[in-house]
């Protein structure tokens, strides 16, 4: 993934991608954030954590790659350094249990070798309504699309070529992450899409289709070629409880009520009931 992002399309979409990535971290407080994988790039940078990890499933720690600047500049809170670099498996993470606020997943999930079992653990690291950010490629855009036709022509030995997108990637659909995510127990707090224009391979023919953003945001967003997905992680106890002080109030409601209207302090009720 790393090597890709340097070329046209993948500057193009690192650009949008961080942008949201900025927003997405900036409002997430806690002591304690994580990124997992890519680490040629500081998702981190905006967030206002004490303590943030970057890690890596491989002993080594590339070059970062050159970023843009942040869209907004209410954004301030950039370090002044990269995050301390952990080699670790993503199915097994060396944090304690309900440990981290925040962890951000860069195209993770898409070349991990079980998504399932590296989602289950980041369910297992994270605090009660920690947060989880994730980006990935959307299967049903035309970025996704020409990948399916690379991938074929090659399968088929129909001549040469190479995937428009990096070729060991599993391309999860963002409404079947969606699932996966609740079926663990989070709740979706929100989702975007971006990228809409053509998977071209240069930058001039790129920029010729800069329009595509505007009208696709419009007409057809959900075919955007990136997406961003937050979640929070909830605790069936904690709703059960919220569930029980609800109808805790509801019953002394109820009962003050019927105290009052014994009392012949709502007339009203009185009334109709007659």
């Amino acid at each position: 993934m790393g090597p890709w992002l340097k070329t046209a399309p993948g500057r193009y979409l690192l650009d949008w991608e961080l942008g949201r990535l900025d927003h997405a971290v900036t409002d997430a407080f806690g002591f304690h954030a994580l990124q997992l994988g890519l680490p040629e790039v500081n998702a981190l940078r905006a967030n206002r954590m004490p303590h943030r990890w970057v890690v890596n499933d491989a002993p080594v720690v590339p070059e970062p790659l050159p970023v843009p600047v942040p869209h907004d500049d209410d954004i301030t809170t950039l370090p002044p350094e990269m995050p301390v670099a952990l080699a670790s498996e993503f199915d097994a993470l060396p944090f304690p249990s309900d440990s981290i606020d925040l962890v951000v997943l860069p195209h993770s999930l898409e070349f991990a070798h079980d998504p399932h079992l590296m989602l289950r653990e980041v369910e297992r690291v994270l605090r009660p309504e920690g947060r989880i950010v994730i980006t990935g490629f959307n299967p049903a855009s035309l970025w996704g699309l020409r990948q399916r036709l690379s991938a074929a022509r090659l399968g088929l030995h129909l001549g040469r070529g190479h995937p428009y997108l990096p070729r060991e990637g599993e391309f999860i659909g963002y409404w079947r992450l969606r699932d996966w995510l609740r079926l663990l127990g989070f709740a979706i707090e929100g989702g975007q899409f971006g990228c809409w224009r053509p998977p071209f391979a240069t930058p001039r023919w790129l920029d010729r289709f800069d329009w595509m953003d505007g009208v696709g945001e419009r007409w057809w967003p959900v075919l955007g070629a990136a997406y961003l997905l937050v979640a929070v992680k909830r605790v069936k106890g904690m709703r059960l409880v919220g569930l029980a002080r609800q109808q805790r109030r509801t019953g002394r409601a109820g009962a003050a009520v019927l105290t009052q209207r014994r009392r012949g302090a709502v007339p009203e009720l009185e009334r109709e009931c007659e």
